[in-house]
Protein backbone atom coordinates (compact mmCIF):
# COMPACT_ATOMS: atom_id res chain seq x y z
CA UNK A 1 0.00 0.00 0.00
CA UNK A 2 1.09 3.60 -0.78
CA UNK A 3 3.65 2.19 -3.08
CA UNK A 4 3.49 5.22 -5.26
CA UNK A 5 3.29 7.71 -2.20
CA UNK A 6 5.76 6.47 -0.43
CA UNK A 7 8.56 6.49 -3.28
CA UNK A 8 7.99 10.40 -4.08
CA UNK A 9 8.12 11.30 -0.52
CA UNK A 10 11.42 9.51 -0.28
CA UNK A 11 12.63 11.63 -3.54
CA UNK A 12 12.08 14.43 -1.56
CA UNK A 13 13.86 13.38 1.58
CA UNK A 14 16.93 11.95 -0.57
CA UNK A 15 17.14 15.56 -1.84
CA UNK A 16 17.26 17.18 0.87
CA UNK A 17 19.68 14.96 2.79
CA UNK A 18 22.15 16.04 -0.06
CA UNK A 19 21.83 19.46 0.62
CA UNK A 20 24.40 20.83 2.80
CA UNK A 21 22.17 22.63 4.60
CA UNK A 22 18.48 22.80 4.58
CA UNK A 23 17.50 26.86 3.70
CA UNK A 24 14.07 28.65 3.06
CA UNK A 25 14.91 28.00 -0.72
CA UNK A 26 15.32 24.08 -0.77
CA UNK A 27 12.57 23.48 1.84
CA UNK A 28 9.95 25.17 -0.15
CA UNK A 29 10.91 23.21 -3.30
CA UNK A 30 10.87 19.83 -0.99
CA UNK A 31 7.30 21.26 0.28
CA UNK A 32 6.22 22.12 -3.22
CA UNK A 33 7.12 18.38 -4.30
CA UNK A 34 5.27 16.77 -0.92
CA UNK A 35 2.15 18.79 -1.85
CA UNK A 36 2.01 17.32 -5.24
CA UNK A 37 2.40 13.79 -4.53
CA UNK A 38 -0.31 14.10 -1.65
CA UNK A 39 -2.15 15.71 -4.06
CA UNK A 40 -1.15 12.81 -6.64
CA UNK A 41 -2.09 10.02 -4.26
CA UNK A 42 -5.96 11.61 -4.14
CA UNK A 43 -5.44 13.23 -0.55
CA UNK A 44 -8.66 15.96 -0.03
CA UNK A 45 -7.24 19.04 -1.15
CA UNK A 46 -7.30 21.19 2.20
CA UNK A 47 -5.96 18.18 4.09
CA UNK A 48 -2.96 18.66 1.99
CA UNK A 49 -3.39 22.12 2.48
CA UNK A 50 -3.17 22.27 6.08
CA UNK A 51 -0.70 19.50 6.51
CA UNK A 52 1.88 21.28 4.33
CA UNK A 53 1.14 24.76 5.81
CA UNK A 54 1.59 22.74 9.38
CA UNK A 55 4.99 21.14 8.18
CA UNK A 56 6.22 24.53 6.16
CA UNK A 57 5.71 26.37 9.84
CA UNK A 58 7.73 24.00 12.10
CA UNK A 59 10.53 23.15 8.75
CA UNK A 60 11.21 27.07 9.00
CA UNK A 61 11.73 27.11 12.61
CA UNK A 62 15.01 27.46 14.32
CA UNK A 63 15.15 23.86 15.22
CA UNK A 64 15.39 22.77 11.71
CA UNK A 65 17.52 24.94 10.20
CA UNK A 66 19.83 24.92 12.91
CA UNK A 67 20.24 22.05 13.21
CA UNK A 68 22.93 19.42 13.72
CA UNK A 69 21.09 16.80 10.85
CA UNK A 70 18.28 18.98 9.04
CA UNK A 71 17.80 16.60 6.43
CA UNK A 72 16.14 14.20 9.57
CA UNK A 73 14.86 16.91 11.47
CA UNK A 74 12.70 17.86 8.39
CA UNK A 75 11.72 14.05 8.09
CA UNK A 76 10.54 13.85 11.91
CA UNK A 77 8.40 17.00 11.08
CA UNK A 78 6.95 15.67 8.08
CA UNK A 79 6.39 12.25 10.21
CA UNK A 80 4.62 14.42 13.50
CA UNK A 81 2.52 15.85 10.66
CA UNK A 82 1.36 12.69 9.58
CA UNK A 83 0.65 11.60 12.53
CA UNK A 84 -1.30 14.20 13.77
CA UNK A 85 -3.41 13.93 10.54
CA UNK A 86 -4.06 10.26 10.96
CA UNK A 87 -4.42 10.64 14.77
CA UNK A 88 -8.02 9.52 16.76
CA UNK A 89 -8.48 8.89 20.75
CA UNK A 90 -11.37 7.54 19.59
CA UNK A 91 -9.94 4.18 17.93
CA UNK A 92 -10.77 1.29 20.12
CA UNK A 93 -14.42 -0.64 19.99
CA UNK A 94 -16.37 1.28 23.11
CA UNK A 95 -17.85 -1.81 24.62
CA UNK A 96 -21.35 -1.16 26.50
CA UNK A 97 -21.92 -2.99 29.91
CA UNK A 98 -24.86 -4.82 29.00
CA UNK A 99 -25.11 -7.83 26.53
CA UNK A 100 -26.03 -9.02 23.91
CA UNK A 101 -25.60 -5.71 22.04
CA UNK A 102 -25.32 -4.75 18.62
CA UNK A 103 -22.55 -3.67 16.22
CA UNK A 104 -23.91 -2.23 12.76
CA UNK A 105 -21.55 -2.47 9.66
CA UNK A 106 -22.54 0.16 6.95
CA UNK A 107 -21.34 0.89 3.51
CA UNK A 108 -22.03 1.47 -0.33
CA UNK A 109 -22.36 -2.42 -2.29
CA UNK A 110 -19.01 -3.52 -3.10
CA UNK A 111 -16.78 -2.11 -0.02
CA UNK A 112 -16.36 -5.44 1.84
CA UNK A 113 -18.97 -5.39 4.07
CA UNK A 114 -19.45 -9.01 4.39
CA UNK A 115 -16.11 -10.01 4.42
CA UNK A 116 -15.39 -7.72 6.71
CA UNK A 117 -18.16 -9.16 9.13
CA UNK A 118 -16.34 -12.24 9.33
CA UNK A 119 -12.77 -10.66 10.13
CA UNK A 120 -14.34 -8.49 12.34
CA UNK A 121 -16.24 -11.34 14.16
CA UNK A 122 -13.15 -13.89 13.98
CA UNK A 123 -11.17 -10.73 15.98
CA UNK A 124 -13.73 -10.08 18.77
CA UNK A 125 -13.89 -13.75 19.01
CA UNK A 126 -10.02 -13.80 19.45
CA UNK A 127 -10.31 -11.49 22.09
CA UNK A 128 -12.46 -13.22 24.39
CA UNK A 129 -16.22 -12.36 22.54
CA UNK A 130 -18.99 -14.92 21.69
CA UNK A 131 -20.18 -12.96 18.42
CA UNK A 132 -22.81 -13.99 15.80
CA UNK A 133 -23.14 -12.93 12.51
CA UNK A 134 -26.56 -11.60 11.75
CA UNK A 135 -27.34 -10.97 7.15
CA UNK A 136 -29.62 -8.28 6.91
CA UNK A 137 -29.02 -7.81 3.44
CA UNK A 138 -31.44 -9.52 1.55
CA UNK A 139 -31.92 -7.69 -1.75
CA UNK A 140 -28.27 -8.55 -3.23
CA UNK A 141 -28.35 -12.51 -4.86
CA UNK A 142 -26.55 -14.85 -2.22
CA UNK A 143 -25.92 -12.27 0.27
CA UNK A 144 -26.79 -14.40 3.09
CA UNK A 145 -25.19 -17.79 1.60
CA UNK A 146 -22.43 -15.61 1.23
CA UNK A 147 -21.97 -14.51 4.92
CA UNK A 148 -23.05 -18.06 6.13
CA UNK A 149 -19.63 -19.00 3.88
CA UNK A 150 -18.01 -16.76 5.65
CA UNK A 151 -19.31 -17.45 9.16
CA UNK A 152 -18.11 -21.44 8.70
CA UNK A 153 -14.67 -20.53 7.36
CA UNK A 154 -13.71 -18.31 10.51
CA UNK A 155 -15.45 -20.74 12.83
CA UNK A 156 -17.98 -18.09 14.19
CA UNK A 157 -22.21 -18.33 14.25
CA UNK A 158 -24.28 -17.31 11.70
CA UNK A 159 -28.07 -16.47 12.62
CA UNK A 160 -30.50 -18.00 10.19
CA UNK A 161 -33.53 -15.80 9.08
CA UNK A 162 -35.33 -18.93 7.57
CA UNK A 163 -37.47 -17.87 5.01
CA UNK A 164 -37.74 -14.04 6.98
CA UNK A 165 -36.74 -11.11 4.38
CA UNK A 166 -37.55 -8.51 6.62
CA UNK A 167 -33.82 -6.89 7.48
CA UNK A 168 -35.61 -5.56 10.82
CA UNK A 169 -37.38 -8.86 11.79
CA UNK A 170 -34.65 -10.86 11.20
CA UNK A 171 -32.43 -8.48 13.13
CA UNK A 172 -34.77 -8.60 16.44
CA UNK A 173 -34.61 -12.32 16.08
CA UNK A 174 -31.58 -12.60 15.97
CA UNK A 175 -30.88 -10.39 19.24
CA UNK A 176 -33.42 -12.47 20.76
CA UNK A 177 -31.62 -15.70 19.92
CA UNK A 178 -28.35 -14.07 21.48
CA UNK A 179 -30.16 -13.59 24.20
CA UNK A 180 -31.25 -16.64 24.69
CA UNK A 181 -27.97 -18.40 23.24
CA UNK A 182 -25.34 -16.46 24.98
CA UNK A 183 -23.97 -14.87 22.09
CA UNK A 184 -22.62 -11.38 23.17
CA UNK A 185 -21.95 -9.13 20.04
CA UNK A 186 -24.51 -9.47 17.12
CA UNK A 187 -22.39 -8.28 14.09
CA UNK A 188 -25.14 -6.68 11.53
CA UNK A 189 -24.17 -7.11 7.92
CA UNK A 190 -26.43 -4.55 6.48
CA UNK A 191 -27.48 -3.96 2.73
CA UNK A 192 -25.63 -1.46 0.38
CA UNK A 193 -26.54 -0.07 -2.90
CA UNK A 194 -24.26 1.09 -6.17
CA UNK A 195 -25.12 5.21 -4.28
CA UNK A 196 -26.60 6.82 -1.60
CA UNK A 197 -30.85 6.47 -2.10
CA UNK A 198 -33.67 7.71 0.56
CA UNK A 199 -35.03 4.12 0.90
CA UNK A 200 -31.21 2.51 2.34
CA UNK A 201 -30.82 5.56 4.36
CA UNK A 202 -34.38 5.26 5.79
CA UNK A 203 -33.80 1.20 6.92
CA UNK A 204 -30.55 2.04 8.36
CA UNK A 205 -31.90 4.18 10.17
CA UNK A 206 -34.77 1.92 11.23
CA UNK A 207 -32.44 -0.64 12.02
CA UNK A 208 -30.32 1.62 14.19
CA UNK A 209 -33.25 2.85 15.89
CA UNK A 210 -34.52 -0.43 16.72
CA UNK A 211 -30.90 -2.15 17.71
CA UNK A 212 -29.46 0.75 19.90
CA UNK A 213 -25.87 -0.55 18.58
CA UNK A 214 -22.75 0.15 20.42
CA UNK A 215 -20.76 0.91 17.53
CA UNK A 216 -21.79 1.78 13.92
CA UNK A 217 -19.03 1.71 11.82
CA UNK A 218 -18.84 2.63 8.07
CA UNK A 219 -16.59 -0.10 6.24
CA UNK A 220 -15.07 1.88 2.83
CA UNK A 221 -13.35 0.59 0.25
CA UNK A 222 -9.89 2.46 0.24
CA UNK A 223 -9.51 1.77 -4.07
CA UNK A 224 -12.44 4.29 -4.42
CA UNK A 225 -10.43 6.81 -3.36
CA UNK A 226 -12.10 10.51 -2.47
CA UNK A 227 -15.38 8.92 -3.38
CA UNK A 228 -15.19 6.54 0.10
CA UNK A 229 -14.69 10.19 1.97
CA UNK A 230 -17.61 11.73 0.22
CA UNK A 231 -19.55 8.81 1.05
CA UNK A 232 -18.99 8.65 4.69
CA UNK A 233 -19.46 12.10 5.38
CA UNK A 234 -23.01 11.58 3.58
CA UNK A 235 -23.74 8.62 5.48
CA UNK A 236 -22.35 10.14 8.61
CA UNK A 237 -24.81 13.26 7.94
CA UNK A 238 -27.79 10.60 8.27
CA UNK A 239 -26.34 8.33 10.76
CA UNK A 240 -24.52 8.50 13.92
CA UNK A 241 -21.38 6.89 12.53
CA UNK A 242 -18.60 5.88 15.20
CA UNK A 243 -15.79 4.84 12.93
CA UNK A 244 -14.41 3.92 9.60
CA UNK A 245 -13.10 0.36 8.52
CA UNK A 246 -11.11 0.86 5.33
CA UNK A 247 -10.80 -2.19 3.23
CA UNK A 248 -8.47 -3.17 0.78
CA UNK A 249 -5.60 -1.27 1.63
CA UNK A 250 -3.42 -4.31 0.60
CA UNK A 251 -4.47 -3.27 -3.56
CA UNK A 252 -3.12 -0.45 -5.16
CA UNK A 253 -4.79 1.85 -3.04
CA UNK A 254 -3.25 5.75 -3.61
CA UNK A 255 -3.85 5.97 0.25
CA UNK A 256 -5.88 9.23 -0.66
CA UNK A 257 -8.98 8.07 1.21
CA UNK A 258 -6.37 7.63 4.65
CA UNK A 259 -4.99 10.49 4.93
CA UNK A 260 -7.96 11.86 3.90
CA UNK A 261 -11.21 10.58 5.83
CA UNK A 262 -10.66 11.26 9.10
CA UNK A 263 -9.99 15.09 8.64
CA UNK A 264 -12.91 15.38 6.55
CA UNK A 265 -15.54 13.57 8.61
CA UNK A 266 -13.97 13.40 11.86
CA UNK A 267 -14.61 10.02 11.92
CA UNK A 268 -11.86 7.71 13.83
CA UNK A 269 -10.45 5.19 11.81
CA UNK A 270 -10.73 2.22 13.55
CA UNK A 271 -9.38 -1.00 11.26
CA UNK A 272 -7.87 -1.36 7.88
CA UNK A 273 -8.16 -4.77 6.03
CA UNK A 274 -4.86 -6.05 4.14
CA UNK A 275 -6.03 -9.07 2.42
CA UNK A 276 -8.50 -11.70 2.02
CA UNK A 277 -7.87 -14.28 5.05
CA UNK A 278 -9.51 -13.36 7.97
CA UNK A 279 -6.78 -12.72 9.96
CA UNK A 280 -6.12 -9.89 7.70
CA UNK A 281 -8.06 -7.22 9.82
CA UNK A 282 -5.22 -4.57 11.59
CA UNK A 283 -6.16 -1.98 14.36
CA UNK A 284 -5.24 1.45 12.85
CA UNK A 285 -2.27 2.80 14.30
CA UNK A 286 -1.72 6.67 13.29
CA UNK A 287 2.19 6.29 13.83
CA UNK A 288 2.40 2.45 12.67
CA UNK A 289 0.75 4.20 9.30
CA UNK A 290 2.74 7.51 9.71
CA UNK A 291 5.65 5.28 9.36
CA UNK A 292 4.70 2.91 6.41
CA UNK A 293 3.88 6.45 4.26
CA UNK A 294 7.79 7.86 4.52
CA UNK A 295 8.94 4.16 3.60
CA UNK A 296 10.12 3.40 7.83
CA UNK A 297 8.74 0.27 7.61
CA UNK A 298 6.49 -1.16 10.77
CA UNK A 299 8.23 -3.20 12.92
CA UNK A 300 5.96 -3.05 15.96
CA UNK A 301 3.60 -4.96 13.41
CA UNK A 302 5.78 -7.03 12.39
CA UNK A 303 6.53 -8.08 15.93
CA UNK A 304 2.87 -8.32 16.90
CA UNK A 305 2.19 -11.00 13.15
CA UNK A 306 5.61 -12.91 13.96
CA UNK A 307 4.05 -13.40 18.33
CA UNK A 308 0.83 -14.58 16.57
CA UNK A 309 2.26 -17.21 14.44
CA UNK A 310 5.15 -18.71 16.11
CA UNK A 311 5.11 -20.54 19.48
CA UNK A 312 7.83 -19.38 21.74
CA UNK A 313 8.10 -22.96 23.65
CA UNK A 314 9.20 -24.48 19.59
CA UNK A 315 11.48 -21.51 19.19
CA UNK A 316 13.09 -22.64 22.52
CA UNK A 317 12.99 -26.20 21.22
CA UNK A 318 14.93 -24.97 17.73
CA UNK A 319 17.71 -23.26 19.58
CA UNK A 320 18.35 -26.22 21.76
CA UNK A 321 18.51 -28.06 18.77
CA UNK A 322 21.17 -26.12 16.86
CA UNK A 323 23.09 -25.49 20.46
CA UNK A 324 23.79 -29.10 20.61
CA UNK A 325 24.96 -29.56 17.17
CA UNK A 326 21.73 -31.42 15.85
CA UNK A 327 20.98 -28.75 13.41
CA UNK A 328 17.62 -27.64 11.26
CA UNK A 329 16.01 -30.82 9.54
CA UNK A 330 13.87 -30.11 6.33
CA UNK A 331 10.73 -30.78 8.83
CA UNK A 332 11.56 -27.83 11.10
CA UNK A 333 12.13 -25.49 8.15
CA UNK A 334 8.62 -26.64 6.46
CA UNK A 335 6.96 -25.64 9.97
CA UNK A 336 8.75 -22.51 10.07
CA UNK A 337 8.46 -21.76 6.52
CA UNK A 338 4.52 -22.44 7.32
CA UNK A 339 4.33 -20.18 10.29
CA UNK A 340 5.78 -17.15 7.78
CA UNK A 341 3.24 -17.55 4.97
CA UNK A 342 0.51 -17.87 7.78
CA UNK A 343 1.49 -13.53 9.07
CA UNK A 344 0.39 -12.41 5.68
CA UNK A 345 1.68 -11.78 1.87
CA UNK A 346 5.65 -11.51 1.55
CA UNK A 347 5.49 -8.23 -0.04
CA UNK A 348 3.39 -6.47 2.79
CA UNK A 349 6.30 -8.30 5.52
CA UNK A 350 9.26 -6.93 3.57
CA UNK A 351 7.10 -3.28 3.53
CA UNK A 352 7.46 -3.25 7.26
CA UNK A 353 11.09 -3.63 7.40
CA UNK A 354 12.93 -0.22 8.20
CA UNK A 355 15.08 0.96 5.38
CA UNK A 356 13.20 -1.27 2.21
CA UNK A 357 10.42 1.29 1.63
CA UNK A 358 10.30 2.46 -2.25
CA UNK A 359 13.03 0.08 -2.99
CA UNK A 360 11.11 -3.10 -3.01
CA UNK A 361 10.23 -4.86 -6.86
CA UNK A 362 7.33 -4.60 -7.73
CA UNK A 363 6.78 -8.60 -8.44
CA UNK A 364 7.32 -9.41 -4.88
CA UNK A 365 5.28 -12.72 -3.97
CA UNK A 366 4.75 -15.64 -2.43
CA UNK A 367 5.54 -18.41 -5.38
CA UNK A 368 8.73 -19.09 -4.53
CA UNK A 369 7.69 -20.21 -0.85
CA UNK A 370 4.67 -21.71 -2.71
CA UNK A 371 7.53 -23.77 -4.14
CA UNK A 372 9.43 -24.48 -1.77
CA UNK A 373 6.47 -25.71 -0.01
CA UNK A 374 5.44 -27.77 -2.52
CA UNK A 375 8.82 -29.63 -2.38
CA UNK A 376 8.89 -30.28 0.92
CA UNK A 377 5.75 -32.05 1.17
CA UNK A 378 6.32 -34.39 -1.44
CA UNK A 379 9.24 -35.75 0.58
CA UNK A 380 7.95 -38.35 3.32
CA UNK A 381 8.56 -37.55 7.26
CA UNK A 382 11.80 -39.71 6.86
CA UNK A 383 13.11 -37.66 4.02
CA UNK A 384 12.29 -34.60 5.46
CA UNK A 385 14.26 -35.64 9.02
CA UNK A 386 17.32 -36.76 7.07
CA UNK A 387 17.98 -35.30 4.09
CA UNK A 388 20.60 -37.30 3.23
CA UNK A 389 18.45 -40.26 2.25
CA UNK A 390 17.72 -38.05 -0.68
CA UNK A 391 19.58 -39.68 -3.88
CA UNK A 392 18.53 -39.08 -7.10
CA UNK A 393 15.69 -41.35 -7.47
CA UNK A 394 13.86 -39.95 -5.03
CA UNK A 395 14.97 -36.33 -6.01
CA UNK A 396 12.55 -37.43 -9.51
CA UNK A 397 9.78 -38.58 -7.48
CA UNK A 398 9.88 -35.43 -5.28
CA UNK A 399 10.23 -32.92 -8.42
CA UNK A 400 7.45 -35.11 -10.06
CA UNK A 401 5.18 -35.34 -6.98
CA UNK A 402 5.42 -30.89 -6.40
CA UNK A 403 5.23 -30.15 -10.28
CA UNK A 404 9.21 -28.90 -10.16
CA UNK A 405 12.15 -30.04 -11.85
CA UNK A 406 15.09 -31.97 -10.03
CA UNK A 407 17.40 -28.69 -10.64
CA UNK A 408 14.84 -26.84 -8.10
CA UNK A 409 15.25 -29.94 -5.81
CA UNK A 410 19.21 -29.84 -5.80
CA UNK A 411 18.77 -25.97 -5.52
CA UNK A 412 16.58 -25.90 -2.41
CA UNK A 413 18.45 -28.78 -0.48
CA UNK A 414 22.05 -26.86 -1.59
CA UNK A 415 20.49 -23.90 -0.05
CA UNK A 416 19.35 -25.13 2.86
CA UNK A 417 22.92 -27.02 3.71
CA UNK A 418 24.25 -23.52 3.48
CA UNK A 419 21.40 -22.12 5.61
CA UNK A 420 21.89 -24.93 8.09
CA UNK A 421 25.76 -24.75 8.52
CA UNK A 422 25.15 -20.78 9.13
CA UNK A 423 22.87 -21.40 11.68
CA UNK A 424 25.06 -24.27 14.11
CA UNK A 425 28.62 -21.66 13.23
CA UNK A 426 26.36 -18.50 15.00
CA UNK A 427 25.05 -20.83 17.94
CA UNK A 428 28.12 -21.90 18.50
CA UNK A 429 30.03 -18.28 18.47
CA UNK A 430 27.22 -17.51 20.59
CA UNK A 431 27.96 -20.54 23.38
CA UNK A 432 31.53 -19.42 22.97
CA UNK A 433 30.79 -15.91 24.14
CA UNK A 434 28.17 -17.16 26.40
CA UNK A 435 31.88 -18.76 28.38
CA UNK A 436 33.00 -15.28 29.35
CA UNK A 437 30.17 -13.97 30.65
CA UNK A 438 29.59 -13.69 34.23
CA UNK A 439 27.88 -16.78 36.05
CA UNK A 440 24.25 -14.85 35.80
CA UNK A 441 24.07 -13.72 32.60
CA UNK A 442 24.91 -17.44 31.28
CA UNK A 443 22.00 -19.64 29.72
Amino acid sequence: MFEGLSGKLQTVFRKLRGEGTLTEANIREGLREIRLALLEADVNFQVVKDLVARVQERALGEEVLRSLSPGQQFVKVVRDALEETLASERAALKFPSRFPAALMLVGLQGSGKTSTAGKLGARLKGNGRNPLLVPCDVYRPAAIDQLRTVAAGAGLAFHEPGGERDPLRIARGAMQAAAQTGYDIAVIDTAGRLHIDAPLMEELQRLNEALQPFEVLYVADAMTGQDAVRSAGEFHRQLPLSGVILTKLDGDARGGAALSIKVVTGLAIKFVGTGEKVSDLEPFHPERMASRILGMGDVLSLIEKAEAAFDAGEAVQLQRKMEHGEGLSLEDFRDQLRKVRKMGPLGQLLEMIPGLGGKLPTDVDDSQLKRIEAILDSMTVAERRDHSLLGGSRKKRIARGSGTSVQDVNRLLKQFVQMRRMMKTVAASGRRGARGLPAPFRR
